[in-house]
């Protein structure tokens, strides 16, 4: 099993997806491409679950 995850799930115009089958390995590569590309040095709350409820299984 995989996990996915895009940035345009969540709204974002951004052509970031990312895919690990460790869950949170796949959360540490979303934590480095949102401080790298969006300026966000801390994930809040509600974008953190706005991230999770966006990550799909495959």
């Amino acid at each position: 099993m995989k996990y996915t995850f895009a940035c345009a799930d969540i709204g974002m115009n951004c052509g970031f997806k990312a895919e690990d089958s460790d869950k949170n390995k796949l959360l540490e590569k979303i934590r480095k491409h949102a401080k790298e590309a969006h300026g966000m040095s801390n994930i809040d709350n509600a974008t953190l679950e706005k991230i999770q409820k966006a990550i799909k299984t495959v």
